[in-house]
């Protein structure tokens, strides 16, 4: 199995030489880079190999995807991606309509068709957002989704839940779609405050069990991905979901 672990959650665990070495010495053989630790992508690729670490995913900014594709594939390349990943709509450039959704939708289309000429797979990363209906009824993610049919999806399954979504519904209706999954839990109700009430894999409320098997038997999902926004302890986090996950 593909473990990944999204760098975005140790970027207050500094220094990452430190980070990288802590994560292959857990049993991560790959990570999923963010936008934080492109400013030098070859001094990151080659901490990245001095810690036996790969990079096959990475999240990127619109604003790069749309304004600057080839700095993105630079970056892709040299880390040494295989796969991009558009992570987050600021609010205020969030649609707030039917067809500002569908536009958006339209948008990623183009940028995914730019990334399949360069020999590149390209999802939409899931938040709450998308989640909440809109004035007149729709669903923004099924709308976004449906106007890029080409595009992958990564799901994040703890976020479809902070959303009032049934993830097992959103996994049986778009099995073909999802390439990568977030893994991730959420806190019983009034623990882990300061952590933002998320949870370590496999010690919240979520079905992880019954969520992974149905992942395993219905998508084609490459890369399993553990994230917390917001650890106190990088360590036991990364240690804890992996053991957690490997089990499922």
């Amino acid at each position: 199995m593909n473990w990944l672990f999204q760098l975005y959650s140790a970027r207050k665990f500094q220094p990452w030489p430190e980070v990288l070495h802590l994560l292959a010495e857990a049993g991560y053989r790959g990570v999923e880079g963010f936008p934080g630790i492109y400013d030098d992508p070859a001094a990151f690729r080659k901490e990245l190999d001095g810690a036996g670490l790969s990079m096959p995913s990475g999240h990127f900014d619109l604003k790069m995807l749309e304004g600057d594709f080839p700095a993105a594939l630079d970056i892709a390349e040299t880390l040494g991606m295989e796969m991009l990943v558009c992570s987050f709509l600021p609010p205020e450039t969030r649609p707030t309509d039917v067809a500002g959704w569908r536009d958006f939708g339209a948008r990623l289309a183009k940028i995914g068709e730019a990334a399949r000429n360069a020999d590149l797979r390209f999802a939409w990363h899931n938040h709450d957002y998308e989640l909440r209906p809109l004035p007149d009824g729709p669903v923004p993610l099924q709308l976004l989704l449906d106007a890029a049919p080409e595009i992958g999806w990564e799901i994040d399954v703890a976020w479809i839940v902070r959303g009032g979504g049934d993830p097992i519904e959103w996994i049986m209706d778009h099995d073909s779609r999802i390439t990568a999954v977030h893994l991730k839990d959420i806190a019983r109700e009034g623990e882990n405050i300061d952590e933002d009430g998320w949870a370590d894999l496999g010690s919240g409320t979520i079905d992880w069990p019954k969520i992974m098997k149905l992942l395993r038997e219905k998508t084609s999902t490459e890369y399993f991905i553990v994230e917390h926004d917001n650890p106190r302890d990088l360590e036991r986090c990364a240690r804890r979901s992996l053991e957690a996950a490997e089990k499922y």
